[in-house]
């Protein structure tokens, strides 16, 4: 890569977090035992759901990807930020530093598609119950969950293509935790201005209107249903809170760090924090304990794995 791009940076400057040590074992603690939560938590969905005949139907074959691309995201930074709290000197090479953007904006695109996918759903099985089998079956399911796949990564080598190839020649400090595309093109060597936009609209507008575009999804399905029966208004509302509450902690954070104009570090690593560390672990507890299949799902997969460990 740095032939192709005939950079003389090789490697970048990534911000530590804090200075204290008191802080930094804090973080270290908060940190693995979020990231934990993140890997059981999720990998508990997905087998769930793999094992369970009763979860094999859209909702939750969403539900369980989502969990995995989850699991993906998460682990582009926070091993990397946990790694590096106890270090002096913060270096990622140019390789891993690409690799990471790369894969961030895949897993963030995908996550996107899917969240789309999940709001049609519940739309079709809300406001068309009687034609929901006919609407979403798994052929659908399989189709939207393909087209999120080419989506997150078309959405990815749109911007990366272009990053590549800038030349990088000097300074190198990324100014945050992790690599990301209006943090690195800051530091190429020629005029950004075109590929800045490129890169807010890529990522920010198409956020953002992702999330007024689920905004406006979830208002006209509590509006549908309170004009059929206003008995069942507050049955929807509880269903959809779970998936309002992701699409708020999800696409806040990304409009806040690809759209608004006056960034800061405090505040850009708290909504990538959030993004990374919390919403991924906060993801599985929203959308286990609050869907009753789910967790029957879960006592009876937790049963099935204690027997077969008494049998042995």
């Amino acid at each position: 890569m740095d032939q192709v791009n005939g950079s003389v940076v090789t490697e970048f400057v990534l911000l530590g977090l804090t200075q204290s040590l008191g802080m930094q074992f804090l973080l270290f603690f908060f940190f693995s035992i979020f990231y934990l939560g993140i890997i059981l938590g999720n990998l508990f969905i997905v087998f769930t759901v793999i094992f369970d005949s009763h979860l094999h139907t859209p909702m939750y074959i969403l539900l369980a990807n989502l969990s995995v691309i989850d699991l993906g995201l998460s682990s582009t930074t926070v091993p990397r930020m946990i790694s590096d709290l106890f270090s002096d000197c913060k270096i990622i090479s140019f390789h891993k530093c690409m690799i990471q953007m790369f894969f961030i904006h895949v897993t963030g695109g995908v996550e996107m598609v899917l969240l789309i996918a999940m709001a049609y759903d519940r739309y079709t099985a809300i406001c068309k119950p009687l034609h929901y089998l006919t609407i979403m079956n798994l052929k659908i399911c399989v189709l939207l969950v393909v087209a999120a796949w080419i989506i997150g990564v078309t959405h990815a080598v749109t911007q990366f293509v272009f990053v590549i190839n800038l030349p990088f020649c000097g300074p190198n400090n990324v100014g945050s935790f992790y690599c990301d595309f209006p943090r690195v093109i800051k530091l190429a060597c020629i005029d950004i201005y075109g590929l800045e936009f490129v890169v807010t609209a890529n990522s920010g507008f198409i956020s953002t209107g992702t999330f007024f575009l689920l905004l406006v999804s979830y208002i006209f399905i509590l509006v549908t249903v309170r004009q059929h029966s206003s008995n069942d208004l507050s049955k929807a509302f509880f269903t959809l809170s779970a998936h309002i509450t992701v699409v708020f902690l999800f696409f806040l954070p990304c409009m806040f760090l690809y759209v608004w104009p006056f960034p800061t570090k405090s505040l850009d690593t708290f909504f990538a924090i959030v993004d990374f560390v919390v919403t991924p672990v906060l993801n599985p507890a929203i959308y286990t304990l609050r869907n009753r299949d789910m967790k029957v799902a879960m006592r009876r997969l937790s049963q099935q794995v204690g027997s077969s460990r008494e049998m042995t």
